[in-house]
């Protein structure tokens, strides 16, 4: 497949490593010539110097035969325009597009991104992709990470084992047999810095950090399992009334069991635009760095504080402060993912990566195969995969067992009809199911060949 990468920041050069590292062919575009020198070094990738709206540019690019164009530029409107000339001067037929501005998203502009006006097949919004997660944080909020699956049916619960956690130093064959009705399995282990999918004799130990994927309704019972209690989400506290902020705060009000808001903004045109569209959430005006504002705010009676301003060390510097003051648990937005090494020094709960997020957003796009959702895990070490079955797939028809999934690959979940079955060695996949698992990087090729549909079924 070829792809055109437009911008080479952290998003772009995220998205051109995953794609060159799967033998596609990759041309990253951007203004910024030291960029895409770097990329060119690090990346087998091809690259070209200007603005990727140009349809010069493109032409150099190799749009004329071109599959995809993602756009990924810091300019919502170069993204817009680039995806235009791509369509419209080069006729690529799939175009992806990064939007940061909500004036673009709304009600109103429904119809704005259809083929005879702005031809654009996928938008991504980055405020909206960190509100989800951060929505994911605070639903389970004794994981360090969370992702829902299935359309919400499976979740994905990255948790750090403690040395109070029942189940150390026993085999994971074990634990399927003490808890046999549990919808959940252990697909992947961090230890010294290490991830992979463990063996059905590996053990687990104080200090690893595991992902399990559990049917929804066992969430609460596998939290228990593994030392973590279910702690209920009544009084949250946001720092930041930003698009993101504002999002989450709307998101909780809405719920039916009554969560009570308070947001914090520094600006003050952004906090009254925040108390007008919100209903009953209190808005403060003043500094989150602030331990009279925070006082205020009652933050050492809430459960959770959400830090989510435009600045990295300000959430980190709010998240500690909270902590000291005795609030259980803080989330940090966390855009410069060199300070993610910081978090559990500061004894900050959970973090959320913005580019991550968008970063596999855009894959879940260009996936071969039926692939419905992907999660990036960590700094691109793994990938957890939901894709549906199709009658071409070589898995189709087939137990687990005797497929031949590489090493680091194992399947978590899979959903037949409206029901999720825990899988074992004995599970058929049939067509039209809709299995989860998890890859490890490298991996992620093989997966994709044995999840891809044939030629012929088109």
């Amino acid at each position: 497949m070829k792809v055109i990468v437009c911008g080479a920041g952290q998003v772009g050069w995220q998205i051109a490593r995953h794609l060159s590292g799967e033998k596609n062919d990759v041309t990253i575009v951007d203004n910024n010539p030291d960029l895409i020198a770097r990329a060119i070094d690090a990346l087998d990738v091809q690259g070209v110097t200007g603005f990727a709206s140009y349809p010069d540019v493109l032409e150099r690019a190799g749009a004329r035969d071109a599959d995809m164009i993602i756009a990924a530029t810091y300019s919502d409107e170069v993204n817009m325009v680039t995806c235009q000339v791509a369509h419209s001067v080069f006729g690529i037929t799939r175009k992806i597009a990064r939007i940061r501005a909500q004036n673009y998203l709304g009600a109103a502009t429904a119809d704005l991104y259809r083929r005879e006006h702005m031809p654009i097949d996928v938008v991504i919004s980055p405020e909206r992709e960190v509100a989800e997660a951060a929505l994911q944080r605070l639903a389970a909020p004794s994981a360090f990470e969370t992702v829902s699956f299935a359309g919400g049916r499976v979740q994905l619960l990255g948790l750090a084992l403690d040395a109070d956690c029942p189940v150390l130093d026993t085999p994971l064959r074990q634990l399927t047999d003490l808890f046999s009705t549990l919808r959940a399995i252990v697909v992947g282990v961090r230890r010294g810095g290490r991830l992979f999918a463990p063996d059905p004799g590996d053990q687990l130990f104080e200090g690893d950090q595991i992902y399990v994927l559990s049917e929804t309704g066992d969430v609460n019972r596998t939290l228990e399992i593994f030392g973590k209690g279910a702690r209920k989400q009544e009084r949250v506290v946001i720092v930041g009334g930003g698009n993101v902020g504002l999002s989450v705060a709307r998101a909780l009000e809405a719920r039916r069991d009554r969560v009570r808001v308070k947001v914090i903004e520094r600006n003050r045109a952004k906090a009254e635009l925040a108390a007008d569209r919100l209903e009953r959430t209190i808005v403060l005006n003043g500094d989150g760095m602030n331990a009279d504002i925070l006082a205020e705010a009652n933050v050492g009676r809430a459960d959770a504080l959400l830090a989510v301003t435009d600045d990295d060390k300000t959430n980190l510097l709010v998240s500690v402060r909270a902590k000291a003051a005795g609030c259980p648990m803080a989330i940090a937005l966390i855009n410069d993912p060199s300070l993610a090494s910081l978090i559990a020094p500061l004894g900050i709960d959970a973090y959320i990566n913005p580019r991550a997020t968008t970063v596999s957003s855009i894959l879940r796009h260009i996936r071969h195969g039926r692939v419905r959702a992907i999660y990036s895990l960590g700094d691109a070490e793994a990938e957890v995969i939901e894709a549906q079955v199709l009658s071409t797939s070589p898995i189709a028809g087939q137990a687990i067992r005797d497929i031949d999934f590489p090493e680091g690959a194992m399947v978590g979940a899979v959903l037949q009809g409206e029901t999720v079955v825990k899988p074992t060695g004995a599970t058929r996949i049939q067509e039209g199911d809709v299995i989860v698992l998890f890859a490890l990087a490298a991996d992620v090729p093989e997966v994709e060949r044995l999840l891809q549909v044939s030629v012929d079924f088109f």
